[in-house]
């Protein structure tokens, strides 16, 4: 078998964690065709078939599993090196992944996070879609389910409780609603007001940041995690809990990477934040009337 260029391997990563050729081919620039034909040279340089092709996208033979184990474990073996070189430069970075509220809490006590002396630096990237912590996209990730990747260790946080608010004081309760434009209601609450509201949606934005501030405005009501809507004084609850939407959270680290000090520092520090929130996060402690 001939020496295989990295690069190459590092498209069968993309095809492989994307499904098929366009999730490939938007992520590294080259056309479908040309991803096609590199994975047919790639299958003909090792000697194995990698993918099951369908109409449907790539799946991954026995053969390409493997290949895609032996890869990740190089990432993995990459990404130590290259902590290792921070370290040296003094430039390390822990990469946190979190949905646009949690987000929120952790810049709110950002001091309980990263404190004077850290020899690290923070980077948050804020989302509705799953951590991906697998592939070391991100070093620590919130998520609303257990993982069930074996390369994951996750620790359970607590419920997350959701209901409905409006305006604190409003003359009458609005009976329109405000939310995030359909297609980019990815979470269960933010699609919650296009399957069960009973009046109009009045206005949409594209992030669940701006929520609060149409309710406060009188657009309209919205739903929101409690912790949010309950820690906000211009807003009160309409109703009680929305039952369907809770769910529990934990924070997922990968398992090779989680005895990293910044890591496990960062990650225990989250813990105890979230923790001290988790009565607020359940919808257990009442709105103020």
């Amino acid at each position: 078998m001939k020496n295989t260029a990295w690069d190459s391997y590092q498209l069968f990563l993309q095809v492989a964690r994307l499904g098929g050729l366009t999730g490939a081919s938007g992520t590294s620039g080259l056309s479908p065709a040309t991803v096609g034909r590199r994975m047919l040279e790639l299958e003909q340089d090792t000697g194995r078939t990698l993918f099951v092709r369908s109409q449907t996208g790539y799946r991954l033979t026995p053969d390409g599993q493997a290949l895609l184990d032996h890869l990740q474990e190089m990432e993995a073996a990459a990404r130590k090196v290259d902590a290792w070189r921070q370290s040296g430069e003094g430039g390390v970075t822990v990469r946190v992944a979190a949905g646009t509220w949690v987000a929120w809490l952790l810049t709110e006590n950002f001091s309980a996070i990263r404190m004077p002396g850290d020899g690290f630096a923070l980077s948050l990237t804020i989302g509705e879609t799953r951590a991906n912590l697998s592939y070391r996209e991100s070093d620590i990730g919130i998520r609303a389910f257990e993982p069930d990747e074996a390369n994951l260790a996750a620790r359970l946080l607590g419920e997350v409780a959701y209901a409905v608010y409006v305006r604190r004081n409003a003359a009458e309760a609005a009976e329109q609603w405000v939310a995030v434009a359909e297609d980019e209601a990815i979470s269960g609450y933010l699609r919650w007001p296009y399957r069960n509201a009973s009046g109009p949606i009045a206005a949409t934005v594209n992030r669940p940041r701006s929520l609060p501030d149409l309710v406060r405005a009188g657009a309209g009501r919205a739903v929101l995690p409690c912790f949010v809507g309950d820690l906000d004084p211009e807003l009160q609850r309409l109703g009680g809990e929305i039952p369907e939407l809770k769910h529990r959270q934990w924070i997922v680290m990968n398992n090779e990477d989680r005895h990293r000090p910044e890591i496990r520092a960062v990650a225990d520090r989250m813990t105890k934040l979230l923790k001290s929130y988790s009565d607020l996060f359940a919808g257990k402690r009442a709105s103020r009337s």
